[in-house]
């Protein structure tokens, strides 16, 4: 029976270097491979295995460079991502500020176009402002021109024109103006009494607005008893208007001064019908009846000074 002879110390020291050599790509040391060569079939096989460890080696060796170059390749690709990706940003920041400009910018245009605006708006309403007092400056300028005159018409008085119509609107009366004459006995003729019949200017007299006392005469009632022309002239107050429309188409404004009733024997004749500085009219009417005698017994005058024309 043959015993199995047991591997010497050397050739196991030999076989394990040659493995490790095999594990981390070096070369057993050439006095252990020379070692191990002497005396064993196991030397002959480490130092084959030695040798095709030595030849894995130089077969890794270009794998590990490829392996450098592909990490230095993916660090490339990176850094290339990492400038596009900064330059990105970068261009996305001076857009982000070129469009605050612009916003900035069409901010303050449009602040300076409602500026503008509200400029423009201040000074057309100024300019309504100024224009419109200066027509009402020219208004008034106007007005005080017309009143001074008038009022200069009024003191001179007017042309000689017949009077037409007349109105008091305080009492509501009113007519057209007969013309009247004296008699030949040299008394002054009167109206008719009848009903409706209309009161009269004394053609003797100024006509109403020239300077003088302008005459007008009416009946307070009529024959038949009904209310006459002047049946309410007793009840005008001072500052009541009576108005004389004269041919000429000017209207003559007179406002009363006073209203005096005197007996028929006590008619004051020349403030009646003398000669005055203004413009002035009197109203004369019968007054004071006398149910047993059935005579007026006394007369009603007014006394109105000329105001205005128009």
């Amino acid at each position: 029976m043959l015993r199995p002879r047991l591997a010497r110390p050397t050739a196991l020291l030999t076989a394990g270097l040659a493995a490790l050599a095999l594990l981390t790509g070096c070369s057993v040391d050439g006095d252990a491979a020379a070692g191990s060569s002497a005396g064993s079939p196991s030397a002959a096989s480490s130092s084959s295995a030695a040798s095709s460890s030595g030849r894995v080696s130089d077969g890794a060796a270009p794998s590990s460079s490829r392996a450098a170059g592909s990490s230095s390749a993916v660090a490339s690709a990176s850094r290339a991502v990492e400038s596009s990706q900064a330059a990105e940003v970068s261009r996305a920041a001076a857009a982000s500020r070129e469009a605050e400009k612009s916003a900035e910018a069409a901010a303050a245009e449009a602040s300076r176009s409602a500026a503008a605006e509200e400029a423009a708006r201040a000074q057309a309403e100024a300019e309504a402002a100024a224009a419109q007092a200066a027509a009402a400056e020219e208004a008034a300028r106007v007005a005080e021109e017309e009143r001074l005159a008038q009022a200069a018409v009024v003191a001179e008085g007017l042309d000689d024109s017949p009077p037409v119509s007349f109105t008091i609107p305080s009492i509501g009366a009113g007519s057209d103006l007969m013309r009247l004459l004296l008699r030949d006995d040299g008394s002054l003729a009167v109206p008719p009494a009848e009903p409706g019949s209309p009161a009269a200017w004394y053609a003797n007299s100024p006509s109403p607005g020239q300077r003088g006392p302008a005459v007008l005469l009416g009946h307070v009632n009529a024959t038949d008893g009904s209310a006459g022309v002047f049946a309410h002239l007793t009840d005008l107050a001072p500052g009541d208007t009576i108005e004389v429309e004269r041919e000429d188409g000017v209207v003559a404004v007179f406002a009363v001064d006073r209203g005096v009733t005197y007996g028929k024997d006590e008619f004051p004749t020349d403030e009646v019908y003398g000669d005055t500085e203004a413009p002035e009219l009197r109203l004369i009417t019968c007054d004071g009846y006398n149910a047993f005698t059935r005579e007026f017994e006394e007369n009603h005058i007014v006394y109105a000074t000329l105001v205005d024309v128009y």
